[in-house]
């Protein structure tokens, strides 16, 4: 049985931990980013390999960044999950949308290598980021999912990455298909399936 003395020397470090721990279970998943890479024997989180799937057959998990799935294919009705899907458009060429057709877009202020947002505050309230929370996964139709991933924003929030760059929407779009942010400020840009500038070839 513990002293009464012992016990009250080992609670501050007990209570750390428990903080700690804590920390480790809510945080977003850590500010490194996994990067894409491709199957190697010692890579077995990450798969590169598409593999045909039956009709009516679910999808299968295509990647793996810490606790989040991603998955190739479109995301069975009921999931909890964030779609990606590609849309096309005359002026810009294929985009990226989310599963409502809510344009999504990349800020040339926001570097891709290493993933990082330098959009935030009033910024984040203009272009709200695309956020994945614990407990969701992530479908992609028409996206190459090693291109998909996260990072942790200051904040704590999840945001979705395309080819390594943060993406966001724009809160002037008012329905699905809207591209009022396309060029805005020479900075802001629809995001292409590569995570590259979308615009018409």
């Amino acid at each position: 049985m513990l002293s009464t003395k012992r016990f009250r020397r080992s609670a501050p470090a007990f209570a750390a931990a428990a903080l700690a721990l804590a920390g480790l279970l809510t945080a977003c998943g850590g500010t490194e980013p996994a990067k894409p890479v491709a199957v190697t024997s010692s890579a077995p989180q990450t798969s590169a390999v598409a593999i045909p799937k039956a009709v009516g057959q679910a999808p299968a998990v295509a990647k793996t960044q810490g606790w989040l799935k991603i998955y190739d294919g479109p995301a069975p009705a009921g999931t909890n999950a964030v779609q990606l899907n590609v849309t096309s458009n005359p002026s810009v060429g294929q985009y990226v949308s989310d599963g409502a057709g809510r344009s999504l877009y990349r800020f040339d202020k926001d570097t891709a290598d290493p993933s990082a947002s330098n959009c935030s505050g009033q910024c984040a309230v203009t272009w709200p980021p695309l956020t994945v929370a614990r407990g969701q996964s992530i479908y992609v139709a028409g996206v190459d999912p090693q291109r998909v991933g996260f990072i942790e924003r200051a904040d704590g929030a999840c945001q979705v990455t395309v080819g390594g760059w943060p993406v966001y929407y724009f809160s002037k779009d008012q329905k699905p298909g809207d591209l009022l942010g396309q060029g805005v400020g020479g900075t802001w840009f629809a995001v292409a399936p590569s995570g590259a500038k979308a615009a018409a070839s």
